[in-house]
């Protein structure tokens, strides 16, 4: 299926003010949980010591932290955003942690990098505010090793009963209003639930990717009973 996403222009603004409160409000609204869906996307991607990582849309750099701990002193790992004032902080949290960790500005839809130089790439949180969520799979799909993989972490909708209506009170009541006293940017949380309410997620995703480029396999995980959802490219 064809999924055409938001201006680019808008979101990079959007995120240029959400930049200071965005990890502040990340860890109220999810009480912490998204650290946990990272770990799982790291624990999927079975990286090993040594090897090289490209982490895009990358935020504040907690997916690419939590790489860099698995690939260990002699990986590398490079952390980009389209968004420079997102990248502000990652580097301090990085080096907070002994981890030596490459930040740089670049857009998934087009990334500075040779083909096959990686061997995974990922992006969390990002997909859904991509223009051309295809074309930014192509990317990742291109600078990765024949035999690595891509890894997405994005929102969905829930399919459990009872505990998808209680999430869909948080997330268009709730979620939006917090997210506005936290940061100020009340506008940008009401796009952050309306915008996950209607990405394509589950069989309507792995559609997307398989379209986009000829993987070997995609396959999905749910994460928090589908809250969230980690797709998994092979090349």
């Amino acid at each position: 299926m064809s999924y055409q996403g938001p201006n680019p222009d808008t979101i990079r603004n959007m995120f240029k003010k959400v930049a200071p409160g965005y990890d502040r409000a990340n860890n109220i609204l999810s009480a912490g949980i998204h650290h946990l869906w990272r770990k799982k996307v790291v624990q999927l991607a079975e990286v090993q010591t040594g090897q090289k990582i490209l982490d895009c849309a990358t935020g504040t750099g907690d997916l690419a932290i939590e790489f860099k701990k698995s690939v260990g002193p002699t990986g590398v790992v490079i952390g980009t955003d389209f968004c420079k004032e997102m990248l502000e902080t990652a580097p301090t949290k990085s080096e907070q942690q002994n981890l030596d960790i490459q930040y740089s500005v670049a857009d998934v839809m087009n990334l500075p990098f040779s083909d096959s130089e990686f061997d995974r790439s990922s992006i969390s949180f990002g997909i859904r505010n991509v223009q051309d969520p295809s074309k930014a799979v192509q990317e990742l799909a291109r600078v990765v090793k024949p035999g690595g993989r891509i890894l997405i972490l994005e929102f969905g909708q829930m399919k459990t009963p009872v505990i998808k209506d209680l999430y869909k009170f948080y997330s268009d009541k709730i979620l939006p209003w917090m997210g506005g006293v936290v940061t100020g940017q009340g506008e940008a949380y009401d796009y952050l639930q309306k915008s996950s309410a209607q990405f394509p997620c589950r069989e309507d995703f792995v559609e997307l990717m398989k379209k986009a480029y000829s993987f070997k396999k995609v396959e999905f995980f749910p994460v928090s009973f589908g809250i969230a959802y980690v797709y998994i490219g092979y090349k």
